[in-house]
């Protein structure tokens, strides 16, 4: 940490475990940090609605009458300016059908300091299992994923947006997300990076600090092909988990060979409501690219031996698998 100064960043570290201790004292939300969830909780101040605790597998808000909601945003920096929807299985699709009052496509204006939700698609959750049944039958792929455009809802749905001008105050949430703001901007001058508050990138940024690096801005494409790099330039890929088990999706051939092209893979352990780091283990980018391999190799036979085929390119890397990797531990 000698890079910066550490006394800020501890200082800007402290704040925003006090903001999370507040979110999970008042609303029981453990983990505002990752995977975005910063601008889920934008979402729900701007329509008052309550905030449904969870990640990955929960509906994200509900209203004063119950009603449950799926949100889906993207900012106006990204470079995809459509909602994804990662997996439109069956259980997905009769999921929006039967539980979901409402889906809220969302554009998040987020050039300034102070994000805002500017506009969004309100469809009902029926109208878009329906949607999703129909336009995914031809569509191909191991993601099993698809992208909807404002465009599509337009034309295909006849459902025009809804704009928003409130502020940041005029929601339950309000005063809690301008301290997320002004704390998350604060530390990306300090840090030299932006969209701190994308995907799991805060994390990224809190598991380099020990190290010396600098983590890449960029996520995904040919300018984020690396996670971080080193003073030398060297470049690593980082895996950040709050339990000793590392997840690895979307394994193709050009992903195993981005792997292979850095100078170590990053296995780092955190603890999510304190904003610690437990452990960080470098691992060989061969060793990992081997094990993945074989562990892809294992499931497909598993599958077939039932009669499936794998649909989704994913392995996990535990400590079960550090004697096959020679994970060597560092902090």
């Amino acid at each position: 940490m000698e890079k910066y100064s550490s006394g800020n960043i501890s200082d800007l570290i402290y704040k925003m475990r006090s903001i999370q201790s507040s979110f999970t004292d008042e609303y029981g939300v453990t983990d505002i940090w990752s995977n975005s969830k910063i601008f889920e909780i934008l979402i729900a101040n701007t329509l008052h609605h309550d905030l449904i605790p969870g990640h990955s597998g929960t509906l994200d808000a509900k209203d004063s009458t119950g009603n449950e909601y799926e949100y889906k945003h993207f900012k106006q920096s990204s470079s995809n300016h459509s909602w994804t929807f990662n997996d439109f299985s069956d259980t997905t699709i009769q999921k929006l059908n039967e539980q979901v009052h409402q889906v809220i496509f969302a554009h998040i204006e987020d050039a300034n300091p102070t994000p805002t939700m500017d506009f969004a698609f309100v469809v009902e959750g029926r109208q878009v299992s329906n949607y999703l049944s129909q336009y995914t039958e031809r569509i191909a792929n191991h993601r099993k994923m698809i992208n909807v455009s404002p465009n599509q809802i337009r034309n295909r749905l006849g459902i025009n947006e809804t704009t928003y001008n409130q502020t940041l105050e005029d929601g339950p949430y309000g005063q809690l997300l301008q301290d997320i703001f002004t704390t998350s901007w604060e530390l990306e001058k300090i840090v030299g990076v932006s969209n701190i508050l994308t995907s799991n990138k805060l994390w990224e940024v809190i598991v380099s600090l020990p190290l010396g690096h600098q983590v890449n801005s960029e996520q995904g494409g040919r300018a984020g092909a690396h996670d971080a790099q080193d003073e030398s330039g060297g470049e690593y890929e980082y895996k950040v988990s709050s339990s000793s088990s590392w997840n690895f999706q979307d394994i193709s051939e050009n992903v195993l060979a981005k792997y292979l092209n850095c100078e170590a893979i990053i296995l780092a352990t955190v603890d999510k409501e304190n904003l610690m780091v437990e452990s960080i283990w470098t691992v060989e980018p061969s060793a990992i690219v081997n094990r993945l391999t074989e562990k892809l190799s294992e499931k497909n036979e598993r599958y077939q031996a039932r009669g499936k085929s794998v649909r989704r390119l994913q392995a996990s890397i535990t400590k079960g698998d550090f004697l096959f990797t020679n994970a060597k531990r560092i902090i």
